[in-house]
């Protein structure tokens, strides 16, 4: 948990159950008897959906918890990869964005984040 106001370009928080990273962030002053405001605009981070929000400065956010591997690639679907974890060697299925699906081959390497227990492809590696 981190206060509104502690939250950074960059940081993941949860919005509304979806983790989700600041994309901007805006502080404004405190009135004569009121609190400061924050206004932070997120984007998803396994959805990619943008959301925008306006929070008293002393509110907490939730951060999420985000595990980052390495995997290897063993075969590609339409919208999921096949993938070996290069620690626990076990094989899983990942989904992964246009994007990503383009420059990956199989027997290359990719990097994966487990959040919140919610597994996605995420680079090249």
């Amino acid at each position: 948990m981190i206060n509104a106001t502690d939250a950074r370009v960059g940081t993941n928080i949860m919005v509304e159950g979806n983790p989700c990273t600041v994309k901007s962030m805006d502080v404004s002053k405190t009135g004569k008897h009121g609190h400061a405001k924050v206004r932070i605009e997120a984007v998803g981070i396994i959805d990619g959906k943008k959301r925008v929000f306006v929070i008293p400065g002393h509110d907490k956010l939730e951060v999420p918890l985000v595990e980052k591997r390495k995997a290897q690639v063993l075969t590609k679907g339409q919208d999921i990869i096949s993938v070996m974890d290069l620690e626990s060697f076990e094989t899983i299925d990942v989904p992964c964005s246009e994007e990503i699906k383009d420059e990956l081959e199989e027997g290359g390497n990719v990097e994966y984040w487990i959040i919140e227990g919610i597994k996605i492809a995420k680079r090249k590696l």
